[in-house]
Protein backbone atom coordinates (compact mmCIF):
# COMPACT_ATOMS: atom_id res chain seq x y z
CA UNK A 1 0.00 0.00 0.00
CA UNK A 2 0.76 3.48 -0.77
CA UNK A 3 0.25 6.80 1.11
CA UNK A 4 2.47 9.55 -0.51
CA UNK A 5 1.80 12.88 -0.62
CA UNK A 6 3.78 15.64 -2.23
CA UNK A 7 3.07 19.76 -2.15
CA UNK A 8 4.07 22.53 -3.46
CA UNK A 9 2.09 25.46 -2.65
CA UNK A 10 2.63 29.25 -0.27
CA UNK A 11 2.24 29.12 3.92
CA UNK A 12 -0.96 30.63 4.52
CA UNK A 13 0.92 32.05 8.30
CA UNK A 14 4.33 31.53 10.01
CA UNK A 15 4.88 27.98 11.17
CA UNK A 16 4.02 27.31 14.94
CA UNK A 17 7.09 25.49 16.40
CA UNK A 18 5.50 23.71 19.73
CA UNK A 19 7.65 20.75 21.90
CA UNK A 20 5.80 17.92 23.31
CA UNK A 21 5.95 16.83 26.74
CA UNK A 22 8.86 14.85 26.48
CA UNK A 23 10.40 18.05 24.92
CA UNK A 24 9.95 16.86 20.80
CA UNK A 25 10.09 19.82 18.66
CA UNK A 26 6.63 19.48 16.69
CA UNK A 27 5.54 22.32 14.00
CA UNK A 28 2.33 23.05 12.21
CA UNK A 29 1.40 24.94 9.16
CA UNK A 30 -0.65 25.33 6.06
CA UNK A 31 -0.51 25.16 2.68
CA UNK A 32 -2.41 27.03 -0.18
CA UNK A 33 -2.01 25.16 -3.37
CA UNK A 34 -3.99 27.00 -6.36
CA UNK A 35 -6.43 24.35 -8.11
CA UNK A 36 -7.85 24.98 -12.06
CA UNK A 37 -8.31 28.04 -14.37
CA UNK A 38 -10.19 31.22 -15.11
CA UNK A 39 -14.18 30.76 -13.10
CA UNK A 40 -12.69 26.89 -12.08
CA UNK A 41 -10.06 28.43 -10.00
CA UNK A 42 -10.24 27.19 -6.17
CA UNK A 43 -7.39 27.01 -3.16
CA UNK A 44 -7.58 24.20 -0.79
CA UNK A 45 -5.64 24.74 2.09
CA UNK A 46 -3.83 21.48 3.19
CA UNK A 47 -2.71 21.49 7.16
CA UNK A 48 0.37 20.02 7.80
CA UNK A 49 2.62 18.97 10.39
CA UNK A 50 6.61 18.11 11.21
CA UNK A 51 8.44 16.85 13.52
CA UNK A 52 11.93 17.39 15.12
CA UNK A 53 14.48 18.57 12.76
CA UNK A 54 12.33 18.90 10.11
CA UNK A 55 9.94 20.92 12.48
CA UNK A 56 13.14 23.14 13.58
CA UNK A 57 13.67 23.54 9.85
CA UNK A 58 10.21 24.93 8.94
CA UNK A 59 10.29 26.94 11.79
CA UNK A 60 13.46 28.30 11.21
CA UNK A 61 13.95 29.25 7.18
CA UNK A 62 9.95 29.41 6.06
CA UNK A 63 7.61 32.47 7.12
CA UNK A 64 3.99 33.33 5.56
CA UNK A 65 3.85 33.47 1.80
CA UNK A 66 6.83 31.92 1.54
CA UNK A 67 6.59 28.82 -1.52
CA UNK A 68 7.57 25.36 0.34
CA UNK A 69 7.20 21.08 -0.87
CA UNK A 70 6.04 19.66 1.27
CA UNK A 71 6.62 15.28 0.79
CA UNK A 72 5.05 12.98 3.78
CA UNK A 73 2.01 10.92 4.03
CA UNK A 74 -1.40 11.11 4.53
CA UNK A 75 -3.00 10.94 8.37
CA UNK A 76 -6.22 11.30 9.89
CA UNK A 77 -6.80 11.64 13.73
CA UNK A 78 -9.71 11.10 16.08
CA UNK A 79 -9.55 12.76 19.65
CA UNK A 80 -12.74 12.93 22.11
CA UNK A 81 -13.59 17.17 23.10
CA UNK A 82 -14.29 18.19 26.25
CA UNK A 83 -17.67 17.96 24.88
CA UNK A 84 -17.71 14.54 24.41
CA UNK A 85 -17.78 14.70 20.52
CA UNK A 86 -15.32 12.69 18.32
CA UNK A 87 -13.33 15.35 16.24
CA UNK A 88 -10.89 14.54 13.26
CA UNK A 89 -8.25 15.79 11.61
CA UNK A 90 -6.80 14.81 8.45
CA UNK A 91 -3.46 16.38 7.61
CA UNK A 92 -0.03 15.93 5.72
CA UNK A 93 2.59 14.71 8.10
CA UNK A 94 5.88 15.69 6.38
CA UNK A 95 8.80 13.69 6.30
CA UNK A 96 10.68 15.69 3.61
CA UNK A 97 10.77 19.50 2.94
CA UNK A 98 12.21 21.94 0.29
CA UNK A 99 12.12 25.91 -0.76
CA UNK A 100 9.88 26.17 -3.62
CA UNK A 101 11.64 29.47 -4.92
CA UNK A 102 15.04 30.69 -4.15
CA UNK A 103 15.10 33.44 -1.25
CA UNK A 104 16.70 35.90 -4.13
CA UNK A 105 13.07 35.43 -5.90
CA UNK A 106 11.00 36.17 -3.02
CA UNK A 107 10.26 39.97 -1.79
CA UNK A 108 10.41 40.52 1.61
CA UNK A 109 6.65 39.12 2.26
CA UNK A 110 7.31 36.22 0.35
CA UNK A 111 4.19 36.73 -1.87
CA UNK A 112 6.01 36.73 -5.46
CA UNK A 113 4.48 34.94 -8.39
CA UNK A 114 6.66 32.48 -9.74
CA UNK A 115 8.10 33.67 -12.94
CA UNK A 116 8.16 31.94 -15.93
CA UNK A 117 11.28 29.76 -17.03
CA UNK A 118 13.56 31.75 -19.55
CA UNK A 119 13.86 29.24 -23.06
CA UNK A 120 16.64 30.43 -25.63
CA UNK A 121 14.71 29.61 -28.92
CA UNK A 122 17.37 30.54 -31.63
CA UNK A 123 16.29 32.58 -34.23
CA UNK A 124 15.85 31.01 -38.22
CA UNK A 125 19.12 33.03 -40.57
CA UNK A 126 17.38 34.92 -43.18
CA UNK A 127 19.04 33.16 -45.81
CA UNK A 128 17.76 29.54 -44.61
CA UNK A 129 15.36 27.70 -47.05
CA UNK A 130 11.97 27.38 -45.56
CA UNK A 131 11.55 23.39 -46.18
CA UNK A 132 15.43 22.64 -44.12
CA UNK A 133 17.52 23.76 -42.19
CA UNK A 134 21.11 22.15 -41.77
CA UNK A 135 22.06 21.82 -37.81
CA UNK A 136 25.72 21.75 -36.68
CA UNK A 137 26.54 18.34 -35.25
CA UNK A 138 29.51 17.09 -33.27
CA UNK A 139 30.83 13.75 -34.92
CA UNK A 140 33.48 13.25 -32.44
CA UNK A 141 30.70 11.78 -29.90
CA UNK A 142 30.34 8.39 -29.18
CA UNK A 143 26.27 8.09 -29.44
Amino acid sequence: MINKAILMGRLTRDPELRHTGSGTPVCSFTVAIDNGYGDNRSTDFINCVAWNKTAEFVEKYFTKGRMIIVVGRIQTRTWEGQDGKKNYATEVVASEVSFGESKRNADESGFVAPSAPQVSVPEMPNDADDDFVTLETNDDLPF
